[in-house]
């Protein structure tokens, strides 16, 4: 299977065919490490990654619909390790520190990248990165770079636009679709949530438990 269908498989087919409605994920943080090598073992596990600000700990709790189970901060750049959750079954949820950050030392970023993409490339329970898109502006240059760097890395992923309520309902349409096009994509491909308001949060939950229910 190439990876586009991959792809298309992963981020469609199983969003429009899993229908069964879930509850809030059952998570519990377990520890935070700077490399993976030293993270515990997993049954199967998914990530989280996207840019700094783009709503990546507010959708975890969202989706455990627990405020407080990962760090929620007006500062970009506060997720600086690589957390752990699991599940009751075992499986594990990655949140990956924000890409993109400017008021940080080169250094630090250039730590991050190195821990995020050794992440990436060694995690051998990863069943699938979940790449978090901000929808209310579009794709960003690093967010492309991402995207292009998991294709050619051959690592199943998932885009999700998240802030879906800061647009205008009379763009969605169009934002849409110029948001797959920036990506790459087709709109259909693409998973749209709002952590505020709940838009597709029972969606992606279902399309993440999926993946951690193998």
């Amino acid at each position: 299977m190439s990876l586009e269908l991959m792809q298309r498989t992963v981020s469609l087919d199983s969003f429009r065919t899993l229908q069964v409605m879930t509850g809030p994920l059952q998570l519990t943080f377990v520890t935070s490490a700077v490399d993976a090598k030293t993270l515990p073992n997993s049954p199967a596990e998914v990530a989280v990654v996207g840019r700094s600000n783009v709503g990546k700990s507010s959708l975890i709790n969202a989706l455990a619909n627990h405020k407080q189970l990962a760090r929620v901060s007006k500062t970009p750049g506060r997720t600086q390790l690589i957390n752990l959750f699991s599940m009751p079954n075992g499986s594990t949820l990655v949140d990956l520190p924000g890409y993109g950050y400017a008021a940080v030392p080169g250094r630090v970023k250039q730590g991050w990248q190195k821990m995020i993409e050794g992440y990436l490339l060694d995690r051998e329970e990863l069943v699938n990165v979940f790449v978090l898109v901000d929808g209310e502006i579009g794709p960003t240059k690093l967010d492309v770079q991402m995207l292009t760097w998991l294709r050619a890395s051959e690592i199943p992923h998932t885009v999700v636009a998240t802030k879906h309520d800061k647009v205008k309902s009379a763009k969605r349409a169009t934002r849409k679709k110029d948001l797959a096009a920036g990506c790459m994509l087709e709109p259909g491909d693409i998973v749209w949530v709002s952590a505020s308001k709940g838009v597709g949060i029972e969606q992606l939950r279902s399309l993440v438990y999926s993946h951690l229910t193998l």
